[in-house]
């Protein structure tokens, strides 16, 4: 290990962050889930007992299988089958892998579009802003499950099913990414006018900086406390709009399971007895917007020293 990275983590340790992570139970225990749920999901390939996408390892003799703890259970399906077929716990782990994709791509798209516009809003003012703000709130207006309902349906309705399912996790990305800028954009706005009146922009100004200088490499920085806060928070956003749209047939196919279609998929098979199909799907969603909720708190805290209390 380089000298360099010893110093950067020497620092790291001797920082008020780590200082009231080591001291909250909470967050570590969330940030514990949240990895161990993430690695899950990467390595989903690896550890999933079956491939829900091979239908050679599919056979439909089957299908509601419980889990291997009640009566009817087989050890080859530890958490049973869906209707399908399909093993259940390799189909939550290829779900949570692309639940967690669409979260964390929305939100480096809304960041994106936020920070920019924020910036642009903030800095140059006037027109500018007024034009960028007033976009905002009109979008603002609208629920961010309506906006996505609407755009899912018209761009379902022109592609066709076959097509959609193709493309639904891009389109996901991109409906709710742009969904939900205006609540990064107006927080990067406030941070801006706060900062472009301190005295080391004047100083840029002076020493002839550009604009985009300015912005993007003298004032961004210091606006990015904020911007990681809500963004843990739009993670758990954009993970609850993907299981939304898919439960109500706008989002991710069942062939391509994510959370909120696994859940979907078996919600017509509740009254039947088999619960499990739909139940613990949402289990593992539950917990997984749960801890990252609590890890964007502990985050909020830990921006906002006042607010913090050890």
């Amino acid at each position: 290990m380089s000298t360099a990275t010893l110093s950067r983590w020497s620092r790291f340790r001797e920082s008020f962050l780590w200082y009231s992570f080591k001291r909250d139970k909470i967050a570590i225990v969330s940030f514990v889930v949240f990895v161990l749920i993430v690695a899950a999901g990467v390595f989903a390939p690896l550890l999933a007992p079956a491939d829900p996408y091979d239908l050679t390892q599919i056979n439909i003799m089957n299908s509601e299988l419980p889990p291997m703890w009640l009566d009817g259970g087989d050890p080859q399906f530890p958490l049973g089958t869906d209707a399908q077929g399909r093993d259940l716990l390799s189909t939550i782990l290829y779900g949570t892998r692309v639940s967690l994709l669409i979260g964390f791509g929305a939100v480096l798209l809304q960041s994106l579009l936020g920070i920019l516009f924020g910036l642009l809003a903030g800095y140059l003012g006037g027109r500018v802003d007024a034009l960028l703000m007033r976009v905002a709130d009109v979008q603002l207006s609208f629920s961010t499950l309506m906006v996505a309902i609407i755009v899912g349906a018209v761009f379902k309705a022109s592609f066709g099913n076959l097509m959609f399912g193709e493309i639904a996790i891009y389109m996901l990305i991109l409906i709710i990414g742009v969904a939900e800028w205006p609540q990064i954009a107006r927080t990067v706005r406030a941070s801006v006018l706060a900062e472009k009146k301190k005295e080391y922009v004047d100083a840029a100004k002076v020493m002839g900086f550009r604009t985009n200088r300015i912005m993007f490499r003298h004032i961004l920085p210091n606006t990015l406390s904020p911007i990681f806060v809500i963004g843990t928070v739009q993670i758990a956003n954009a993970i609850i709009s993907e299981a939304a749209l898919s439960f109500l047939g706008l989002g991710m196919p069942e062939t391509q399971p994510s959370l909120g279609s696994l859940i979907k998929s078996g919600f017509d098979y509740i009254q039947s007895g088999s619960w499990w199909i739909t139940l613990i799907p949402g289990l593992v969603l539950v917990v997984l917007v749960l801890v990252i909720n609590l890890l964007g708190d502990w985050l909020r805290d830990v921006m906002n020293p006042r607010l913090y209390k050890g």
